[in-house]
């Protein structure tokens, strides 16, 4: 395997598949620093319970779908309730919104199809192809991951939408020992490359960095050595908001293609330089 990697330090933010992405780094020739910057991700059974509930007996007009995992859990959950068969009814009968590949696929396996597909995996896509669409006064269903989408159920609530929301999963905070460690390596540039690997993690350092009045050394290291890398469009959409510009973004959304696609750009970016 190309030695791209050699002798640079690279953070992986992320407590799964940590190990396989450390793997990699080092057969490339790279210094693995595992940094979780996210806790564990449980499922939140009572929130899942509960909007399963509420989606059953005052069916939405609109179910906005954004992960695959997201909803093969609640479809479990639904199993488990023994109403999968009234869910599967339900989404049929409501238009459906779907953010992301794996969304789509899991619906697919369902025999559904979204009406509404964002047109690049990210949040601000979904937002650009559900414009069209009069949602005033209709009530969505938004089903997220572990963590709230403000930006789009801000602009769901502005077109007039009646919106809930079902998170079948829940992020812990990380150990704070853990970001301070990592904020630290990324001020004082002993890193030579971030790797983050879900939104989670972006917020949970952003706010760290923040409380610690070092927001703004942290982007500046970003923009001026320290490569930010995004295993896809999703978490580089919020590394953007966090003032953060993903340099390394693979086509494919997988943690290997990330370290691989990291690889390349600095094998490419020292070729320009010699």
């Amino acid at each position: 395997m190309a030695q791209h990697l050699a002798g640079k330090r690279v953070a992986l933010t992320g407590p799964r598949k940590s190990k396989e992405m450390a793997l990699l780094v080092e057969k490339m020739g790279g210094i693995p620093l595992v940094r979780p910057a996210q806790g564990t991700v449980f499922l939140d059974d009572r929130n899942i319970r509960d909007g399963l509930v509420s989606l059953i007996s005052d069916p939405p007009d609109w179910a906005v779908l954004t992960t695959g995992m997201g909803l093969d859990a609640i479809f479990e959950m639904a199993e488990d309730m023994d109403i999968a068969g009234q869910l599967l009814d339900v989404l049929a009968e409501a238009s459906i919104a779907a953010r992301g590949y794996k969304t789509v696929n899991a619906l697919r396996k369902r025999k559904l199809t979204p009406l509404v597909r964002d047109d690049d995996g990210s949040t601000d896509g979904l937002i650009r192809e559900f414009a069209p669409h009069d949602l005033a006064g209709k009530k969505v269903m938004l089903q997220l991951h572990g963590e709230t989408a403000p930006k789009l159920v801000n602009w769901l609530e502005e077109q007039g939408a009646h919106v809930s929301q079902v998170l079948p999963y829940r992020h812990v905070p990380p150990e704070e020992g853990e970001l301070e460690l990592l904020l630290n390596e990324i001020v004082q540039h002993e890193v030579d490359a971030v790797a983050f690997t879900s939104g989670p993690q972006v917020r949970f350092l952003a706010a760290y960095a923040a409380l610690q009045g070092k927001l703004e050394q942290m982007q500046q290291a970003f923009r001026e050595g320290v490569i930010p890398a995004s295993v896809g469009k999703v978490t580089a959409n919020a590394m953007r908001e966090e003032g953060i510009e993903a340099l390394v973004v693979p086509e494919e959304e997988k943690m290997g293609a990330l370290i691989v696609e990291l690889g390349r750009y600095i094998a490419a970016t020292h070729a320009g330089k010699s």
